[in-house]
């Protein structure tokens, strides 16, 4: 069965660089994104690790935490992660998956059911197994997005999106195309006009479907 947004995020158990954990239990009352990868000791995903490990404290400001998965086990990852700080410059805090026996990539539909453990996998086998997946405090699934092999993906924009879900959880607002924490927003059309006067005194109307307001603090 595909996952879809607003799907509650298949639980699961799990070994980590931080030892055992049962996802729902670890995110708590914060946010998740989870992000996987095809194989330990990649150039592209190297790159992309250090990055979050860079990042992860704006993560942290928004009461949200990362957690990484790949198809090894944990014990490689240590070693990974020593690759990682030497060459990006940046130690990864976060938890790592180990998913040797490809549990988590199916319960998420990164692969078939029935692929086979990864002993003997090439990272291209696993193509399809670098995917980000934002959870909300909820456990729903606010977000997935699933890259190419050669694209390092784009972590600021899972910023951007983290920013733009937690005000429209708070707010009747959407955010517009390439929008930015700041910027103008969208009333949403389950507003009426007179609601829109106290919510969002000076509004704008562009068309009667199109209104725009300051970003509520």
């Amino acid at each position: 069965m595909s996952l879809r947004i607003n799907d509650i995020a298949p639980d699961f158990t799990a070994e980590t660089t931080q030892g055992p954990i049962k996802f729902h239990d670890w995110i708590g009352d914060q946010w998740a994104i989870l992000f996987s990868h095809p194989k330990d000791f990649t150039p592209v995903c190297t790159t992309e690790l250090g990055y979050m490990a860079k990042i992860e404290p704006e993560f942290t400001k928004r009461n949200a935490k990362l957690i990484g998965l790949s198809v090894d086990p944990v014990a490689r990852h240590a070693d990974w992660a020593k690759d990682i700080e030497e060459t990006q410059g940046a130690a990864v805090k976060y938890p790592m998956i180990g998913d040797a026996d490809l549990k988590v990539a199916k319960l998420y539909n990164m692969l078939p059911a029935e692929e086979v453990g990864s002993d003997g996998r090439t990272a291209a086998t696993n193509a399809t197994v670098r995917s980000v997946f934002i959870v909300g405090p909820d456990k729903k699934i606010k977000l997935m997005l699933t890259y190419p092999m050669t694209t390092g993906r784009n972590f600021d924009e899972i910023l951007r999106v983290l920013d733009s879900m937690q005000l429209t959880a708070k707010h009747k607002v959407a955010t517009p195309v390439n929008w930015k924490h700041g910027d103008d927003v969208i009333i949403t059309p389950a507003v009426s006009n007179e609601e829109a006067e106290k919510s969002f005194p000076g509004f704008k109307t562009i068309k009667p479907y199109l209104r725009t307001t300051k970003q509520p603090s």
